[in-house]
């Protein structure tokens, strides 16, 4: 009996053409990153350039956590309608156009920032809900939590890079932002690959798939075999989405809420608690979210490789229950800033470092046909916490010039209740289907 397309995909070795769509993706979520961090940096810097309260800095912060719950559930629903390479193609336009605008603001223009993260954000929401269902239906199953989760290993560097910049300008932060235009050059990679063949499936456009399955394995049209006869579906629709997936909807949404909560509040008021909170000088911020970027980046990776070898429910629930401890740590032992950083680091390497595999175990709680649709309403119903994380921390700060007012106690609430989040999360993902090395069309 003849191979068929995806057995193909599964007895080959990756093709460089399959590498460079990982890689791709991988570049793209980089600089999604990037960009959320610069905000981070650059809040860090106008809390004593426009003299920010608590309320003003946790508005900015929460805007871009509001666009991204928009821009998730947005664009995974259009990449299911349009197809994953066109969204994602749309998602960087308007993150890196928001941006641009934003160095052009005079100063004090907080609430015209703030404005602007929602754009930003939106564009953002999608960059890793378009990203992950495009890899997963490139490469084989055996190897699919490791490979899609790639795309999320390595998007800690973006923090790397923003920490590189703000060394390297200081506190120009016209500057910093103005870095964030660089990723518009992926649009011209991005042009360059096909779409995913899983997608041309689903709109019954069998010869495009075939075309893609043959870009990615290096061989001729001819020679891919054969593909699913029953693969095209209807328009996806969120009554289809709620009436045959709603358990796996409220896990995907309960979970990434819980996990989301912990990690972005550090990705986004870390930079300001160490300087204002504890005292470390600009420069010195930003070296020592270097290293927290490095420990994320082994998590992640950890993570990604770990739910290929002993399963996707086991990883996420070890890694939490690790990550909540860090928070907890936090809480109760932060009498000096390097034992605060100390759980810093443990927090991003397990609490954050989860991300490896958890957008990735997300989508493959749904079938081909509403991937996308389902991980963007999910991861957007759970990234409000990217709202409420940064809000809260604004309001337990209070409304006084932040660097005058950030009292210690601030982070033994703040963190208890992080650390709370993440142990729900660990165990909200112990009741997701296990899927590890499932075909995609046995989701």
């Amino acid at each position: 009996m003849a191979a068929s397309a995806y057995d193909q995909i599964e007895s080959r070795p990756l093709t460089g053409h399959q590498k460079s769509v990982i890689t791709l993706m991988v570049m793209s979520n980089i600089a999604e990153f990037f960009d959320m961090f610069l905000i981070g940096f650059v809040v860090s810097v106008l809390t004593t350039a426009w003299r920010l309260t608590g309320f003003e800095a946790g508005t900015i912060l929460a805007c871009s956590g509001l666009g991204t719950v928009i821009g998730a559930i947005v664009w995974g629903h259009l990449a299911d309608r349009f197809g994953r390479k066109r969204a994602h193609a749309w998602c960087i336009a308007c993150f890196v156009g928001f941006t641009v605008v934003s160095v052009f603001l005079p100063d004090r223009a907080w609430l015209a920032l703030a404005l602007l993260r929602v754009g930003v954000g939106i564009g953002v929401g999608g960059m890793n809900i378009t990203s992950i269902p495009y890899v997963q239906e490139f490469v084989p199953a055996r190897h699919r939590g490791l490979l899609s989760g790639l795309v999320s290993v390595f998007i800690p560097l973006g923090m790397l890079l923003g920490a590189a910049a703000q060394g390297l300008v200081g506190d120009d932060w016209r500057a910093l932002m103005a870095f964030g235009a660089i990723p518009a050059l992926l649009l011209i990679w991005l042009h360059l690959v096909p779409e995913s063949p899983r997608y041309w499936q689903l709109r019954g456009q069998d010869d495009k798939a075939r075309e893609a399955l043959a870009w990615a394995l290096e061989i001729p049209a001819d020679q891919v075999g054969d593909l699913p006869t029953d693969s095209a579906a209807e328009p996806p629709s969120y009554g289809r989405l709620f009436a045959g997936h709603g358990r796996a909807l409220a896990i995907v949404s309960v979970g990434s809420f819980c996990f989301i909560m912990g990690g972005f509040a550090v990705q986004s008021w870390g930079q300001t608690l160490l300087k204002d909170a504890f005292g470390f000088p600009t420069r010195m911020v930003a070296l020592l979210f270097v290293g927290v970027s490095v420990a994320d980046m082994v998590g992640r990776l950890a993570s990604a490789w770990l739910a290929d070898v002993i399963g996707r429910r086991a990883t996420m629930f070890a890694f939490g229950v690790i990550g909540a401890a860090g928070c907890f740590a936090a809480a109760l032992f932060h009498d000096s800033g390097w034992a605060f950083y100390a759980a810093v680091l443990v927090i991003m390497t397990f609490g954050d470092g989860v991300f490896g595999i958890l957008n990735a175990f997300g989508g493959e709680q749904f079938p081909n046909d509403v991937r996308s649709t389902a991980l963007g309403l999910g991861y957007g119903i759970g990234a409000t916490a990217k709202v409420i994380g940064p809000a809260f921390m604004g309001l337990l700060v209070g409304g006084g010039y932040v660097a005058q007012r950030i009292d210690i106690a601030v982070v033994t609430m703040a963190f208890s209740f992080f650390g709370a989040c993440m142990l729900v999360g660990a165990i909200v993902y112990l009741f997701a289907n296990e899927t590890r090395g499932r075909e995609l069309e046995s989701l």
